[in-house]
């Protein structure tokens, strides 16, 4: 529904990019001085606004707002239209649903349903379904040090099937089949394969069939959802702009930054940023790309998908300045870290966060992607990251052409969205800057007790010192001074050691959590690769091992040419699972044993897990830290935590020099250049591939091609819902409100939680009575949210909150009081007495009505219970703009007024004629059946709101224009 005349105020901005080209683009550079000042989010912003104005839902008052970007920031709401949209299946499938009703009533008005499509590229991916029926146990129990049988693996549950030998096909040097237990056994270390994506014989590192434990999940995952993956898959056959990414392809935030993202759009040969709104959280990841998006509601995404704009207010923006140079042995993690912290500690919620300052391009991609995935941590509504060439070589990597690469940075710097850290013209104008120093992150530790007990290790051997004269506690281990020099020889394989308080006797790399990030894992093979080059070796009585998260990690370190490294540490693949980090390290030798004991040693594991807690790793290791993946290694040469490794060498090389830990620390600048080119082309590559190719599953589902869905009348998921039963060509006029009754009386703060709950269906709820009804049983209910595409299942679950407070009952409960009759029943069940009596219905609340999460059928469930309008004291502002998109009127007290100061009791019936013109802010007088009259705000804030009021909503203004 792209408005014809869009962008007509400003055609004199339309520029063509170069002479031999015919790629056009709106050159807002040109808007002068204010433009030039302005952060290049609120540059993005600025340019949807011109491109996008129409003189009706987008005016040139609203793009010269933005432009006043510095004096009306916080004070103005704008509207933006994002270029596409992200859906996740659980919030998709309503506005997938509404489009396909839609096509019916614009046939029975006489339109062309074919014309029905989102008005701009929709993604719909299809990663919440998936439920863990399959598992099999990743932790294996005092696993046989020495090569010998391995145990059994975990049994498969609930059906107990055992996993089949999968042999590498055309790989004639395999030196066994690839299963979970014959791919662990390679050169006598321990070793269980249980994990997925991509699963790779260690022989030869050529990915092998997925397990089974994937495979039977997918089944059951494809058998309980078939009906809403058909649907899906007509959805993406039918409707021009949609895109459907199946099951098992991989989670909405990830496909979104690693395959969707365009950061330039090109659309009929007009050039414009990319920019996305989406119903997941993670949305914002793509800010560290240089694009524009952030995390909403379904309904706001809906109406996106129907051609309306998101309305903001114009946020403020802070400035993040990054200087100085990051301490060469910190890592990306203790960068993202130390970021979020700071931000969190400024205090940036509800704002926009924008990155400049040398210190920017010393982040990867991997970085700025994962602060900007913090968002939720520190409250911002978004974190950005301009565009920059930091920018163009990782999209280089990922499959970019030269050409598109070259339009786009030519493009860019055309219009003033290209960072340079040698801006001629200065940096923006923002509404606060904060300043970090990359030099104040520091890399740290934890332990070695607690996780939360972090340690810098400039200062590991003073604490670590300190934590043995302390008392017993979370830190102290309380060693006489006398014994804190103790000593003892173990001898160990032919060779004499010596062990003493700190000496490390476990070491394990892990790749979970925040470890999983690559660069990480490749700094850790890089230090061992230098290591190894300088002669340096691990004591081998240290436990040693390495454990990946995936086969993807396993992949990545052979491919940089790091693994073999490793593995001359000793840090050999020991399989895909939790194993050091939950107690299961294979026994310590006797020697080691027997040496700790005997010398009452405080010994030292140290791992780059998640958990440390005292005796968590061995109950004769008392001191555990969690540190970095190339700090685990470094410890691990060192063979003690108590070193200053500023001044103390990690050991010396065949000529008895010297080696320090900065001699062979791999600079961030060497780890991003290995990690673009062994990680990002090969994930991105593979993913392109998994995408483009599908899912077998998915490409032999049957699912209808026809123009209208052929609704199952029998579903229990998908039904054709009622909104357009009563749609008529023309908008007709107003209808006042008469005689309505009250069908809540509610108090402050109702959420939409308490509205229109997801979570599961109680089993003496109308909704269970509904699936009841229809041959379910309790168990196969499901939640409401996986329902979302069932009018009838989400009506009924309207108000069904239990904690639901209800004046009229007293106590919390989804009941009310059906006032004609004066029974007592769920919320529903009046409702519908109501509505077969004619009888319109309103509801009464106090401050804050709708807050929380936003939610589409909090608004039109109501609706289709006969509520006809609201009157609260005041609303969340998201909510209230739900309200009027379905065609529920949001009416407002006065100031100061409520119900209780009117002297209402809600048992009253109430009247309201609304008058043949509607301005915004209106005051309208209501009548009660006791004879009190008093007046009310209607609370419509521009012409566009009382536009779609009129129309009943915004689904039936779509419509018509359809018609």
């Amino acid at each position: 529904m792209d408005a014809p005349t869009a962008g007509y105020a400003f055609e004199y901005l339309i520029e063509t990019l170069n002479d031999s080209s015919r790629k056009k683009f709106f050159d807002v550079s040109k808007l002068g001085t204010k433009y030039d000042v302005l952060p290049y989010s609120i540059r993005v912003l600025l340019e949807a606004a011109v491109r996008n104005c129409d003189g009706f839902l987008m005016t040139k008052e609203d793009v010269m707002n933005i432009l006043d970007w510095k004096t009306k920031q916080s004070n103005v709401e704008v509207p933006f239209f994002p270029a596409r949209v992200l859906l996740q299946d659980f919030t998709g499938i309503p506005a997938m649903v509404d489009f396909a009703a839609m096509r019916e009533a614009v046939k029975t008005l006489g339109g062309d349903p074919e014309k029905v499509h989102p008005a701009c590229p929709t993604d719909l991916t299809v990663d919440h379904s998936l439920q863990i029926d399959f598992s099999k146990c990743a932790i294996q129990n005092a696993p046989n040090p020495g090569g010998g049988d391995l145990q059994k693996a975990g049994k498969l549950s609930p059906l107990k099937v055992q996993p089949k030998k999968l042999p590498c096909r055309g790989q004639t040097t395999c030196r066994g089949s690839c299963d979970s237990g014959e791919l662990g056994r390679n050169s006598g270390t321990f070793s269980s394969q249980i994990e997925n994506t991509p699963i790779l014989c260690p022989f030869h590192l050529q990915p092998v069939p997925e397990p089974e434990t994937v495979l039977k999940n997918q089944e059951v995952e494809f058998g309980r959802n078939r009906e809403r993956l058909q649907f899906f898959k007509w959805s993406s056959r039918v409707f021009k702009n949609v895109a459907v990414i199946p099951p098992g392809t991989g989670m909405a935030h990830q496909i979104n930054l690693e395959y969707l993202s365009r950061v330039v759009f090109e659309e009929k040969d007009l050039l414009f940023p990319d920019s996305v709104v989406g119903t997941d959280s993670h949305i914002t990841m793509v800010n560290g790309l240089g694009i524009l998006g952030w995390g909403v509601g379904g309904i706001e995404t809906e109406a996106v998908m129907l051609g309306l704009p998101v309305s903001l207010t114009l946020p403020e923006v802070v400035g993040c300045e990054l200087t100085g140079s990051s301490n060469p042995f910190v890592t990306s993690i203790d960068v993202v870290l130390g970021i979020t912290k700071h931000l969190r500690q400024v205090g940036v919620a509800g704002k926009f966060v924008e990155f400049f300052g040398s210190g920017v391009s010393q982040l990867s991609i991997v970085d700025r992607t994962t602060i900007a995935n913090m968002c939720p941590e520190y409250g911002a509504i978004l974190s950005f990251f301009p565009v920059d060439n930091v920018t163009l070589k990782h999209l280089e990597h990922t499959g970019f052409s030269k050409a598109k690469l070259e339009s786009m940075e030519t493009y860019l710097k055309a219009v003033k969205l290209f960072r340079n850290d040698q801006n001629s013209s200065g940096e923006p104008e923002y509404s606060q800057v904060i300043q970090i120093n990359l030099n104040s992150i520091v890399p740290s530790v934890s332990g070695p007790k607690r996780p939360q007990d972090r340690v810098a290790v400039t200062d590991m051997k003073s604490d670590f010192q300190a934590c043995l004269n302390e008392k017993v506690g979370f830190k102290g281990f309380q060693i006489a001074a006398e014994k804190q020099k103790d000593i003892v020889s173990i001898h160990y394989e032919g060779s004499e050691y010596k062990l003493s308080h700190g000496s490390v006797v476990i070491a394990a790399v892990i790749s979970c959590t925040n470890n999983c990030n690559p660069s990480v894992m490749l700094a850790a093979g890089l230090l061992a690769k230098k290591a190894v080059e300088a002669g340096l070796r691990v004591k081998p009585y240290i436990r040693t091992s390495l454990s990946p998260g995936s086969g993807m990690v396993t992949h990545y370190l052979s491919s940089s040419g790091v693994l073999p490294y490793l593995s001359k540490l000793g840090f050999e693949i020991v399989g895909y699972g939790c194993s050091t980090c939950v107690g299961n390290t294979a026994p310590l030798s006797d020697a080691v044993l027997n040496a700790v004991k005997q010398g009452d040693l405080v010994t030292c594991g140290i791992l780059s897990g998640n958990k440390n807690f005292e005796g968590r790793l061995c109950d004769c290791v008392r001191a555990n830290y969690l540190a970095s993946p190339p700090l685990v290694v470094a410890y691990a040469i060192a063979g003690t935590v108590n070193i200053d490794f500023q001044t103390e060498p990690l050991g010396t090389d065949p000529t008895g020099k010297n080696i320090y830990l900065h001699d062979i620390w791999p600079s961030r600048e060497e780890v991003h250049r290995v990690e673009e080119e062994h990680v990002i082309l090969s994930m991105f590559k593979a993913l392109k591939d998994k995408i483009e190719m599908g899912n077998k599953r998915w490409n032999s589902l049957e699912a209808p091609d026809s123009v209208l869905f052929p609704w199952d009348l029998k579903s229990t998921y998908i039904r054709c819902p009622s909104f357009f039963d009563k749609l008529t060509k023309e908008p007709i006029a107003l209808q006042a409100i008469e005689n309505a009754h009250v069908l809540l009386y509610l108090g402050d703060s109702v959420t939409t939680d308490h509205i229109s709950p997801a979570g599961s269906i109680a089993r003496n709820s109308a909704a269970a009575k509904y699936l009841t009804n229809r041959g379910l049983t309790p168990r196969e209910f499901n939640s409401y949210g996986a329902r979302r595409g069932n009018d009838a299942v989400m009506t009924r679950g309207t108000f069904a909150n239990i904690k639901l407070f209800n004046k009229f009952i007293g106590k919390p409960a989804p009941k009310t009081i059906h006032f004609p009759s004066g029974q007592t029943l769920d919320v529903f069940e009046a409702a519908e007495l109501y509505q077969k009596e004619g009888i319109p219905l309103i509801i009464l609340a106090g401050k804050k009505y709708g807050s929380g999460n936003s939610r589409d059928w909090a608004a039109k469930g109501p609706y289709l219970l006969g509520v006809k309008a609201v009157l609260a004291e005041s609303y969340e502002k998201i909510h209230k703009d739900h309200l009027i998109g379905i065609g529920i009127a949001p009416l407002q007290f006065l100031p100061g007024e409520n119900a209780d100061s009117l002297g209402l009791s809600g048992r009253e019936t109430f009247s309201l004629t609304f008058p043949e013109e509607l301005s915004p802010g209106i005051t309208l007088n209501i009548q009660t059946s006791t004879g009190k009259v008093f007046s009310v705000i209607a609370s419509f804030e521009d012409d566009v709101e009382i536009t779609l009021y009129k129309h009943g909503g915004l689904l039936n203004f779509v419509a018509r224009k359809f018609s």
